[in-house]
């Protein structure tokens, strides 16, 4: 998608800090982070909503976690604790449609959030 500003960080046109990369998945700090880690984990592939998900797609939900494991495993946060958060909608605080797992760790995350 030519206007999804994920698609341009995939794309190098937009700089990012990666932390992780395979074939399916890039990983990137967040600008704006709400904890001392705050990782965006995204697919290669667009898909704008958690609703666009099929069969054709679906596996790459899975490697996004995988990806969250290594990165808090990794960060030193695995017996610690993090949190892993993917929005749906306006509502629900999805600002870029584009889907994408928030990796959060580093501080006391209370529940419920916001």
């Amino acid at each position: 998608m030519s206007d999804c500003i994920f698609c341009k960080i995939l794309s190098g046109e937009i700089p990012s800090k990666a932390l992780y990369e395979d074939d399916d998945v890039f990983a990137f700090e967040d600008l704006n982070p709400q904890a001392p880690l705050h990782v965006l984990i995204i697919p290669k592939t667009h898909i704008e909503t958690i609703n666009n998900l099929d069969n054709h797609n679906s596996a790459v939900i899975g490697k996004l976690y995988l990806a969250a494991k290594k990165i808090a495993f990794d960060a030193g946060y695995s017996n610690e604790g993090y949190r892993v958060v993917m929005n749906c909608g306006e509502a629900a605080g999805q600002t870029v449609f584009h889907i994408h797992l928030h990796l959060l760790a580093g501080r006391p995350l209370n529940w419920p959030p916001g």
